[in-house]
């Protein structure tokens, strides 16, 4: 997608509306988001969503998930137990078959995908992922 520009931004008018977040976000990948939006929310019945870090962002009590929506060439949702790194993190045990993690730090990962297709080939063993982040960060299950 060379020479695409970047998206225009949305700003919801609460934090939390993710809704009226997607509805306004201009992105060429937004197909994608809003799948990957789809999965994480039906992984777990306890799961939330809100605007944060100027992306859709999702919790059950503490922000576990978050979208990365640039570079707008391929769709990424970063996987996380808080804003910034802890010096003293532990060290999550992802069982990941599909090799769609990528891990900067021992306490986030990052999976991504770059179209439709990739999405849809990949949906149960993210929606694994998602369901065994939320089993080591929160010590529950659904």
């Amino acid at each position: 997608m060379a020479g695409t520009k970047a998206p225009r931004v949305a700003h919801a008018k609460k934090a939390g509306d993710v809704g009226a977040f997607l509805a306004e976000l201009e992105h060429p990948r937004k197909a994608e988001i809003e799948a990957l939006r789809a999965l994480i929310l039906g992984a777990d019945e306890r799961v939330r969503e809100a605007v944060k870090w100027n992306a859709p962002s999702f919790y059950i009590e503490e922000h576990f998930a978050t979208f990365k929506l640039r570079p707008v060439e391929k769709i990424q949702v970063v996987f996380h137990t808080g804003a910034k790194v802890k010096s003293d993190a532990r060290a999550l045990q992802i069982d990941d078959p599909a090799g769609l993690l990528s891990w900067p730090a021992r306490d986030r990962c990052v999976a991504t995908f770059v179209d439709r297709d990739d999405v849809r080939a990949k949906e149960a063993a993210f929606v694994g992922i998602v369901k065994q982040w939320i089993e080591q960060t929160t010590g529950t299950t659904a």
